[in-house]
C-alpha cells in the first residue's frame, strides 16, 4: 500500500512568520517600537494627572484623584516610563505607594514648559 498525500500538502501555502504578509508580526513589532517612542502623547487621564503637578510646589504629583481614590499604578508606571513623571521620595508609610514629580518633558507635553 502506498501513502496518501496529506490534505494539508495539497493546500495553498501559508505564510512564513517572516513574510511580510503574516498576520501578527507587523502589529506587535510596531505596538512595541511606538511604546518606546518620544513622540507618545500622554491620554486624557494622563494629561489630568500631570496637570495637577502644576499647581503643587516642586511639581508634586497626588496620590489621589478629585473623588478620593487613589491613582492607577499603571497610570503612574506610564508616566514615568514616559519620562514625563519622575519619582521623588520613598513613603515610608506606604512603601507601594510611588510619590512622584512632574518633569520638564511632563511640563513639555502639557504645554506649560518655561
Amino acid at each position: 500500500m502506498s501513502a496518501r498525500p496529506s490534505s494539508r500538502a495539497a493546500g495553498p501555502a501559508e505564510p512564513s512568520p517572516a513574510s511580510p504578509g503574516s498576520v501578527g508580526a507587523g502589529p506587535v513589532a510596531v505596538k512595541g517600537a511606538a511604546a518606546k517612542g518620544s513622540t507618545k502623547r500622554p491620554t486624557k487621564a494622563q494629561r489630568a494627572w500631570l496637570a495637577r503637578g502644576l499647581e503643587q510646589a516642586g511639581g508634586k504629583l497626588p496620590l489621589f484623584d478629585h473623588n478620593g481614590r487613589r491613582v492607577s499604578a499603571r497610570l503612574v508606571k506610564a508616566c514615568l516610563d514616559a519620562g514625563w513623571a519622575e519619582p521623588w521620595f520613598a513613603n515610608p508609610l506606604k512603601p507601594d505607594w510611588q510619590v512622584c514629580k512632574l518633569t520638564e518633558a511632563g511640563r513639555r507635553v502639557l504645554g506649560s514648559a518655561p
